[in-house]
């Protein structure tokens, strides 16, 4: 483990000052005494007790909340470096080894009892006493995608399941008293008013044939499948393909771009990233290090430059540079602020100049733990610049899963990606079967 660093912040950084030059001032205005030197030396000392513990307490908190951040840090870039390198091999028709590492593989350190005999070998100048060699421990299975998001859904899951259950267990059918709890369960999922109410109407319809929990959810499961039916557009992949992704501050936008940007470097494709939210504090030093770790180029301005100057410029150096895919990132702020819908029409303008016909997708980030909050969000960028798909972002955290549902449902329009944890390869594409299946 990392050795702890303790970093003072800047507060009490200044305490500590105004400390010591009280102290000085003391001295240089009273005679010499012994009890001064005594009460500021004790002050001092109280006050870097108190700062050590608070910043033991805060890093006790954040290794329980995250685990160890290092060990994530280093397990992201690693993934990240083998995804771009297999997918430079893939161009240059080289074996994965080959172009991953650059050299022969270097041969493992041996460990175990094993190592411990040749020590003694070697030390002893002789034989060793035979000794029963311990075979390594199995390697854990990598976790698959159906997995994760089962992990992700934990608790929607947990909450619709144990509400739909009670209801049959208390009443063991459906009547007008099951009806209203089943409904409950539904709107609490945060389903959404509208689609449960479509939901509710198709189960009284079919409520002779729904005698069981089992059927119960089957029924649901169909019923919802169906409402996943809008799929994406066919779209022509242009090189360069541009995306353009908005979505309001705090949803996750910068991370899912650098997510997305190493989704589309291990498929082989090469990509710029144009840094048009210029106004945010370090958001352009934000995505440069999702850059880096994708292995994607990136076109930058200086701080509170004209965003759509950026993403023109974007748009201008992908073509000679024979980029495959171009992601814009955008300004967040409140989605209900005019001037940021004003600015992100600009930059689709801008773009649309430089290559008519693009954006040719426009991509929305929503934050699933805002529930409702985010049907009003897809509304309002919808109608300002036309959104063509929707990106859902921590489904891990949320017992509100549902709004996927209601969400698809209301707005018609396709689900491209999920977010269902904090990993690099946490961003999957939207499958609405392996979805039902993980949320019941």
């Amino acid at each position: 483990m990392p050795r702890m660093r303790m970093r003072i912040p800047v507060k009490e950084q200044t305490m500590l000052q105004r400390l010591f030059e009280l102290y000085l001032e003391l001295r240089q205005t009273l005679p010499a005494s012994d009890w001064i030197d005594e009460f500021a030396g004790a002050l001092l000392v109280i006050l870097l007790l108190i700062l050590l513990t608070r910043r033991i307490r805060h890093r006790r908190a954040r290794l329980a909340d995250t685990g160890h951040p290092e060990d994530i840090e280093a397990r992201d870039e690693t993934v990240l470096e083998t995804a771009a390198a297999k997918a430079d091999s893939a161009e240059a028709g080289l074996e994965p080894e080959i172009a991953t590492t650059g050299a022969e593989p270097v041969p493992e350190p041996e460990t175990g009892v094993a190592a411990e005999v040749e020590e003694e070998k070697e030390e002893d100048g002789g034989s060793a006493p035979e000794k029963a060699i311990v075979p390594p421990a199995p390697a854990a299975e990598p976790v698959s995608l159906m997995d994760r998001l089962k992990s992700g859904l934990e608790k929607t899951r947990k909450s619709l399941t144990h509400q739909l259950e009670r209801v049959f267990t208390e009443k063991g059918g459906i009547d007008k008293e099951t009806i209203e709890d089943i409904e409950e369960a539904l709107i609490t999922a945060d389903v959404g008013i509208e689609t449960t109410t479509a939901l509710i109407g198709k189960i009284e319809e079919n409520a002779s044939r729904i005698s069981s929990i089992d059927e119960l959810r089957a029924f649901l499961k169909e019923e919802i499948l169906k409402v996943f039916e809008t799929g994406a557009p066919e779209q022509r992949m242009d090189n360069p393909h541009v995306v353009m992704v908005v979505g309001v501050n705090g949803v996750g936008k910068t991370t899912t771009i650098g997510k997305l940007a190493f989704k589309y470097r291990a498929e082989g494709c090469s990509v710029l990233l144009g840094a048009a939210d210029t106004f945010r504090a370090a958001a352009v030093e934000q995505l440069s290090i999702w850059g880096e770790r994708a292995g994607a180029q990136i076109v930058k301005h200086r701080e509170n430059a004209d965003p759509a100057a950026v993403a023109y410029d974007a748009v201008e150096a992908a073509e000679p540079r024979g980029i495959d895919r171009v992601i814009i990132d955008t300004a967040g702020r409140l989605h209900t602020k005019v001037n940021l819908m004003e600015q992100l029409k600009k930059i689709k303008r801008s773009i649309d100049k430089k290559m008519p016909g693009a954006p040719h997708e426009i991509l929305l980030v929503l934050d699933a733990t805002t529930g409702q909050n985010a049907l009003s969000q897809a509304k309002l960028f919808h109608e300002g610049i036309g959104v063509t798909g929707l990106i859902l972002t921590k489904l891990d955290g949320t017992a509100k899963g549902g709004i996927v549902v209601g969400i698809c449902n209301t707005m018609k329009l396709p689900l491209q990606y999920i977010g269902v944890g904090e990993a690099i390869e946490d961003l999957q594409p939207f499958d609405p079967k392996r979805f039902v299946d993980a949320l019941f």
